[in-house]
């Protein structure tokens, strides 16, 4: 027993100086790389920053503003000002005076091609009447706006390359990161010059409410103002997004656009214009509420709550009603999804959507129309409330007033008691009751007899009449206090 004790002692301490050997030889300060689907994480990030940052670009723009829009730039509710903060745009800009005033601001963009493309964020050149692009060497370039997108928030700017220009990044696929993989940012944080960051993709698909069509990458790798436009790598060096934006008030929230999104559009910024696919549909998500009233096993899919005259929707069958479930076989989680999936179809495609339509499934063939480019992109919310609500016939008078047709059917909802449940939910005095539980409603009679029907425990189905627009909306019964 004694000679086995002391055996298995000699066996752990040889394994013990060996392990110490093999570490004796790794050179300080260095770590064994790791290997994954992206590529290997290296001991030091110096060499992949060396092999890109040369087409990282520092852009600064002149821009003439009035007061008044420069308030409503860096509010709260701008665009933005929720994300940098008040206090990023004091620290470029100072105090907000009235009137006409010349301003600089302060973005990052890349290099894609050797003659002369640079992506950037729409944010950062918008309005600009000067724009300026600098290289990690000094060099600086005039640039000019080729084509922008709003509701993506990029945009593709074009500079007189000369033999100093440098070789452009490598685009790579977004859509092939994952949550967990390393990444590093490079741009140009409070104008302080290129600066290099690292961190891992902390999550994909965020909804921000940038902008219709959010789909971005979460990382926490630092980004500050003045990296919007920069380039986010993987460990291949490849661009996989374009950092956006900020929450002011988090610590290493950071997202940028998936590079994927761009691949999409570049050719059409190249064009200097941007053409979206478009149905002609009102959508909302499906609450568990409406799943039920729709016999409906889930809450996946995106109810259509208004199908606009003469659409593509229209002309291809599709009814107020319908639940899209798959869109060219591709399901369809949330009303969100479809919005981004139809616009980025090009049009007169022919696209298969599977439905269901009262309680039986249907697939339509509707060929994608193009998009006004007046047309809001999005669908609406989902309203819900319960009783509480005051309704009223609607006369010529009363329609004239809401600005509605003279032969408007329904009833209009003229009062909501206080504090009530319906206030809480968001129905609207102004909105146009036109079905209880799937029955139109052309008077107050019709109304009258149909939430007479209704059985206060199952709740009540509305479809309701806001603007240009209808949405369903489930009435809830009162909670027992």
């Amino acid at each position: 027993m004694k000679d086995c004790i002391t055996n298995s002692v000699k066996r752990i301490g040889y394994i013990i100086f060996v392990a110490l050997f093999a570490l004796a030889l790794v050179p300080n300060g260095v770590l064994a790389a790791s290997s994954g689907p992206t590529g290997k994480i290296p001991a030091s990030f110096a060499d992949l920053a060396d092999s890109v940052k040369h087409a990282v670009v520092n852009i600064s723009t002149t821009m003439v503003v009035k007061g008044e829009q420069f308030q409503g730039l860096s509010g709260h509710n701008a665009p933005f000002g929720r994300f940098f903060g008040d206090d990023f745009f004091k620290h470029f800009f100072g105090n907000m005076p009235r009137g006409e005033m010349k301003t600089h601001a302060l973005g990052s963009g890349f290099v894609i091609s050797p003659d002369g493309f640079i992506i950037t964020n729409n944010h950062v050149v918008d309005r600009a009447t000067e724009i300026k692009v600098k290289l990690d060497n000094g060099k600086e370039y005039d640039a000019k706006i080729v084509g922008r997108d709003k509701k993506t928030d990029l945009a593709l700017i074009k500079v007189k390359p000369d033999s100093n220009f440098p070789k452009p990044v490598a685009l790579g696929d977004s859509d092939a990161i994952r949550v967990g993989d390393w990444v590093m940012a490079v741009g140009n944080p409070f104008g302080l010059g290129q600066t290099v960051t690292t961190g891992i993709i902390s999550a994909k698909g965020r909804v921000i409410g940038a902008g219709p069509y959010d789909d971005f990458l979460q990382t926490d790798a630092a980004i500050n103002p003045g990296n919007s436009g920069g380039p986010l790598f993987n460990m291949k060096g490849q661009v996989i997004g374009i950092n956006t934006a900020i929450i002011a008030q988090g610590q290493n929230i950071g997202f940028a656009i998936p590079i994927n999104i761009a691949k999409e559009l570049l050719p059409q910024l190249k064009k200097g214009k941007i053409i979206r696919g478009w149905l002609g549909v009102m959508i909302q998500d499906i609450t568990p509420e409406l799943a039920k009233s729709f016999g409906l096993n889930s809450k996946k899919g995106v109810l259509i709550s208004d199908v606009m005259k003469d659409s593509p929707a229209e002309k291809g069958g599709l009814l107020r009603g319908d639940v899209v479930i798959r869109f060219d076989g591709k399901e369809v989680k949330d009303a969100h999804e479809l919005s981004r999936i139809v616009a980025e179809t090009q049009p007169k495609t022919q696209a298969t959507l599977d439905i269901i339509r009262d309680k039986k499934a249907k697939s339509l063939k509707i060929e994608i129309g193009t998009m006004p480019q007046n047309l809001k992109a999005g669908g609406l919310p989902a309203d819900t409330s319960v009783w509480g609500l005051t309704v009223q016939e609607i006369t010529p008078d009363l329609a004239r007033h809401l600005g509605l047709d003279p032969d408007e059917k329904g009833v209009v909802i003229s009062g909501l008691e206080p504090g009530s449940p319906a206030v809480e939910a968001g129905l609207r005095a102004g909105d146009v009751i036109k079905e209880v539980n799937r029955n139109a409603v052309k008077d107050l009679g019709d109304y009258k007899k149909a939430m007479g029907k209704a059985k206060k425990e199952d709740g009540v189905l509305l479809l309701v009449k806001r603007g240009q627009g209808t949405l369903y909306v489930i009435l809830n019964p009162p909670s027992k206090k």
